[in-house]
């Protein structure tokens, strides 16, 4: 006996809550009530929910390591692997962030904010990594400029993280107070390169409060029966 992709092992048919699937919540009676997800659908969507929880975590994990950048502790690899590490923790947990909220009312912004703090990312990577020299020769600049183009990028990468706390801010979907911490924390880190030396550093901490309470919220989350 085959099994349809519309009924689960048992038989019975495939009810999908709409807050799983990251639809409008129909009119209890609506003919969009009765409309079963197929089976394979429903499983890729779970994986990539659950990617999206699991990949949080590495929202806290690039503070310690940006925090630990910040303090200017030697380590034998240097700091620029730490920063590109930290970095690259940052963008895969910033897009598991904006697909977390796909399927919340603040998913337009949440996915313009992602996509601004990709642009500010991809802008300062070349300049941060390469030396001030080989930097303002690639990009046509003179030597003087590169730091301010560094200080565009960080406060364009600032602005979409800002987006994005103000994304989970009103989703109703995690804890508010973590939306708060994360725009703090963009406001913090996009002006570090303003600031005196223990500004980037308080920016990592609220960064790491705000990853710490996404990833717990974020892996609580489960569809409703």
């Amino acid at each position: 006996m085959s099994i349809s992709h519309r009924q689960t092992a048992s038989g019975r048919p495939l009810r999908v809550a709409p807050a799983w699937v990251g639809a409008a919540t129909p009119v209890a009676g609506s003919p969009a009530d009765h409309h079963p997800l197929p089976v394979r659908d429903a499983v890729w969507i779970w994986s990539v929910r659950r990617f999206a929880r699991l990949a949080l975590w590495a929202l806290p994990a690039s503070a310690v390591l940006y925090g630990w950048f910040t303090l200017g502790v030697h380590v034998p690899p240097g700091p620029l692997p730490i920063a590109l590490l930290a970095g690259w923790l940052a963008a895969v947990s910033l897009i598991a962030l904006a697909g977390l909220l796909a399927g919340s009312r603040t998913r337009r912004i949440a996915l313009t904010g992602l996509l601004i703090t990709l642009a500010g990312a991809t802008l300062l990577l070349p300049l941060a990594a390469l030396p001030e020299e080989s930097a303002a020769a690639r990009v046509a600049l003179a030597p003087g400029q590169v730091h301010t183009l560094v200080e565009a990028a960080c406060a364009v990468s600032g602005a979409g993280v800002l987006l994005l706390g103000w994304a989970v801010f009103r989703s109703k979907l995690v804890n508010p107070a973590d939306g708060v911490l994360l725009m703090l924390a963009a406001m913090t880190l996009g002006a570090g390169s303003y600031g005196v030396k223990p500004v980037p550093t308080v920016g990592a901490l609220l960064l790491l409060a705000a990853g710490m309470g996404l990833a717990w919220t974020g892996g609580r989350l489960l569809p409703r029966a």
